[in-house]
């Protein structure tokens, strides 16, 4: 039988993606899967490590002998704003396949709106037959990433592979090889040589609403596609809707693709839903592949035990 202690898991994710990355993770301690009902009254004072997304309220009074806490996903606002937590460190989900998902979005997104997607997906509709004549390339096009963390760098170098005019902004100066960045000193030029912003800041007290109707207002409205658009697979707190949705409509912004909402699921009765320049997802850019998810955790508690500090902790006064 192991002598370590366990590793509790409360994740608000696909049961059966849960419990199927179970069967694998963790062969040399005990596992308390909170998603079992069978846990639901069990002590858990004996716990080590905490792998969570969304947990209940209850998880960190009950788990008191914690030693590190590990969030199920890239962001770790859903923590830090909703629990009275430990002083313990928190660990970000950084993996490849995470990653890459991102980027793939993020992709797909810009490539759909460069080459007309939502005026053809119309056409189709209508059976109509009619060649959109201006087409810009990509290297006409600009595009504009917020947040240059490891989703965004990653982000923004395969952006540059197809062929787009890409430049970042980070509220901190940051150097990139190959990208000309800007700091909060330089929102304003860097917002007015945007096409399609992207957005893929973390959510902290900085960041909260930050896409409004006065940083929209400011993007460029000269380009090749006719109008800005905007793009959010970051945070939904980061964004105001009821500005989100007056821009798409008086234009502002020619188009959005947002995975993310202020509220999840997004209300069935936003005109987000309906609006003809709006492409919604729901939360799904860079969903958690759970078995690489504790991957990523063995990983991590292999490092502790064997002396060496944990990666991708957070800063809790940044918030990332």
């Amino acid at each position: 039988m192991s002598e370590k202690r366990p590793v509790v898991i409360d994740l608000r994710f696909a049961r059966e993606s849960v419990v199927s990355a179970l069967r694998s993770a963790f062969p040399d301690r005990p596992v308390i899967d909170m998603g079992d009902p069978a846990n639901a009254d069990r002590d858990l004072t004996d716990a080590e490590f905490a792998v969570v997304w969304k947990p209940e309220p209850a998880l960190f009074r009950r788990a008191t002998g914690l030693t590190a806490i590990f969030s199920g996903g890239a962001g770790v606002d859903h923590i830090l704003s909703a629990y009275e937590l430990p002083d313990l460190p928190i660990v970000r989900f950084v993996d490849r396949s995470l990653t890459d998902r991102m980027s793939e979005w993020v992709i797909w997104q810009c490539l759909h709106h460069l080459r007309n997607g939502i005026a053809y997906a119309s056409q189709q509709r209508e059976r109509v037959w009619h060649e959109i004549a201006d087409q810009p390339e990509a290297r006409e096009v600009t595009v504009g990433v917020m947040g240059l963390g490891v989703l965004g760098a990653d982000a923004v170098r395969k952006l540059k592979v197809i062929g787009f005019d890409v430049i970042g902004w980070s509220r901190r100066a940051k150097s990139i090889e190959g990208l000309e960045t800007f700091d909060a000193a330089n929102l304003e030029t860097f917002l007015g040589r945007t096409d399609i912003l992207v957005g893929l800041l973390p959510l902290t007290d900085d960041t909260r609403g930050i896409y409004d109707r006065a940083l929209f207002s400011r993007l460029r409205r000269t380009g090749p596609l006719g109008g800005p658009i905007f793009l959010n697979a970051g945070r939904g707190g980061s964004q105001k809707e009821a500005d989100l949705i007056e821009c798409l409509a008086d234009g502002t912004l020619k188009a959005a693709s947002l995975d993310v909402f202020e509220k999840e699921p997004l209300d069935p009765e936003s005109p987000l839903w309906s609006m003809p320049n709006v492409i919604v997802t729901p939360h799904a850019a860079a969903a958690s592949d759970v078995r690489a998810l504790f991957r990523h955790v063995e990983a991590q508690i292999a490092r502790l035990e064997s002396g060496l500090p944990l990666e991708f902790v957070v800063d809790r006064v940044s918030g990332y």
